[in-house]
């Protein structure tokens, strides 16, 4: 299927600048463009590459100005990247979406399936369960007894959902990803470690994504609660009994203990480790590879291990390059000290 910029730029609502009937019918990087492909350009650092592209249009910001000619049709837009990812999701609506059931899926006769679904070969879908209409489950999808998926929700091959747990609308779960296995909980004896049954339930809102090979361990009681609008990495583990704030973000390998409350918009750096039982604040931004060993009163920026003011650790960085330097000066300082008690 193929675009015009005209076209393109009704949608978003941009200006343009060159040929209005130019055409596109994929994407592509900037660098890597090719003659009927679109482009953007939102980094500065890239902007070099939009002088020597090859594709037929190029989204870009409004304050952008060439320095030289540029040969591709310039659509001027308030955000490029933001812009790009509608015309990704528009591209995305118009292709033909996958119907019908598979004869080698098993599918328990006191399942309810809602209409227009896709359910692919070696799916399992257990008794009681609930699929919503317009669902996507891909090969070797496992839905256990008595969970529930809404509406318009995609779970790409191998997702496991244990029994009882809920899936909302419109949400997208990527390949291997778990929810519901039984939460960490062991009680230590003499004799070694018993078991802690893990009763609970996982609940996933709407409009929730959720990475590739990403767990979301069932609480021990009530439920692990992943509010709506939250997007997971990959390989992402939440333990029992945590809820998630809706729209807060976490990069792949973020590590959350469990009973921990994360509020709203938060966003976790890659490897951050929070610790169990404590409280996250709305809109905290914790940086990579982060740890933190309580609770935090929300608007904060941290980084560092353990977790401290961004600002605090960017200062105590710089000291601790200049470490071997100091160390030498006291030294340097201990053997003068000495001289003068001696004297």
């Amino acid at each position: 299927m193929k675009f015009t910029a005209k076209q393109i730029a009704a949608f978003i609502q941009g200006e343009i600048v060159g040929n209005e009937n130019a055409e596109v019918y994929t994407f592509a990087k900037i660098e890597e463009g090719t003659p009927g492909a679109l482009s953007f350009l939102a980094n500065p650092k890239y902007a070099e590459y939009i002088y020597t592209t090859q594709s037929s249009i190029v989204l870009v910001n409004k304050d952008f100005e060439p320095q030289k000619e540029v040969s591709a049709t310039l659509i001027k837009v308030n955000n490029a990247y933001e812009s790009l990812a509608k015309l990704m999701m528009l591209y995305e609506a118009s292709k033909p979406k996958k119907q019908g059931i598979s004869s080698l899926a098993s599918i328990s006769e006191s399942a309810k399936i809602g209409e227009n679904v896709y359910i692919a070969p070696f799916v399992v879908i257990g008794d009681n369960c609930e699929i919503g209409d317009n669902c996507m489950l891909y090969d070797g999808v496992s839905v256990g007894d008595g969970a529930k998926v809404g509406n318009d929700t995609i779970l790409y091959a191998h997702v496991t959902i244990y029994h009882d747990c809920r899936v909302g609308n419109n949400c997208i779960l990527h390949s291997g990803c778990v929810i519901g296995a039984d939460g960490f909980g062991f009680a230590p004896t003499p004799e070694g470690y018993n078991k802690i049954p893990q009763m609970g339930i996982v609940t996933i809102e709407d409009n929730v994504e959720i990475g590739a090979n990403t767990c979301i361990d069932r609480a021990t009681m009530g439920s692990t609660i992943v509010h709506s609008g939250v997007k997971l990495d990959n390989l992402v583990q939440i333990a029992h009994n945590d809820e998630i704030g809706s729209h807060t973000a976490m990069a792949a390998q973020v590590g959350v203990a469990g009973t921990t409350k994360i509020g709203e918009w938060c966003i976790f750096g890659g490897q951050a480790g929070i610790s169990g039982h404590c409280t996250i604040g709305d809109r905290t931004t914790v940086g990579p590879q982060c740890g933190t060993i309580g609770s935090l009163k929300g608007g904060e920026t941290v980084l560092g291990s353990p977790a401290m003011d961004a600002k605090e650790y960017i200062r105590a960085a710089a000291y601790l390059k200049r470490l071997p330097e100091m160390s030498k000066t006291i030294k340097e300082l201990k053997k003068e000290i000495e001289a003068l008690k001696n004297k």
